[in-house]
């Protein structure tokens, strides 16, 4: 099948591809309840050493930046507790982490979670990490340009391959919360 946005001629549904799935994106996928169906999540493979933001719309193509999300996970502190969160904002943007994601997590401080600690927290690779799949209880911000988009790549848990999916998918997750302004 060919993918709904970008040059992907091959795109699988990912309840069909499991095992190019790390065990929580495919756990999430295998499980999902949402109103879409689950086969609305296509995975299309892609070459890992391309997979940051810059290289990977230099490769795939320009029209990519707005049509893809970047997922990052954040530590919130506020009187020596620390919050762990995802933010889904659009790739062309950046996460406001010291206005909207402060304000909303009611934190003190607010940066982006040390490399190993998003890696061994939510079982992704880093520079692949997904919104499906996140620990439980983890608070999923979304800034509302993502859930509009018709569709919307995103990784897939590792570098190699990513995930396309319409936008309000995302706002289905566990946790999400449709944030105004979580984009700069």
């Amino acid at each position: 099948m060919h993918a709904p946005i970008g040059p992907f001629d091959h795109a699988v549904p990912a309840p069909d591809c499991l095992a190019e799935l790390v065990p929580p994106v495919a756990d999430a996928v295998a499980g999902w309840a949402g109103d879409l169906p689950a086969d609305q999540i296509l995975y299309v493979d892609t070459d890992p050493a391309i997979a940051d933001t810059g290289a990977f719309v230099a490769h795939y193509g320009q029209d990519l930046l707005g049509q893809s999300a970047n997922c990052v996970v954040v530590a919130a502190k506020r009187g020596g507790a620390t919050t762990l969160a995802a933010c889904l904002v659009p790739s062309a943007g950046r996460v406001d982490v010291n206005g909207a994601v402060r304000r909303h997590l009611g934190a003190r401080k607010v940066s982006f979670a040390p490399m190993d600690t998003a890696v061994e927290l939510t079982g992704m690779e880093y520079g692949g990490i997904t919104p499906l799949g996140l620990p439980d209880g983890w608070p999923l911000l979304i800034d509302p340009v993502v859930a509009d988009m018709p569709y919307v790549l995103v990784g897939s848990g590792r570098r190699r391959g990513k995930l396309i999916a319409p936008g309000k998918l995302f706002a289905q997750l566990p946790g999400a919360e449709l944030i105004e302004g979580l984009a700069l």
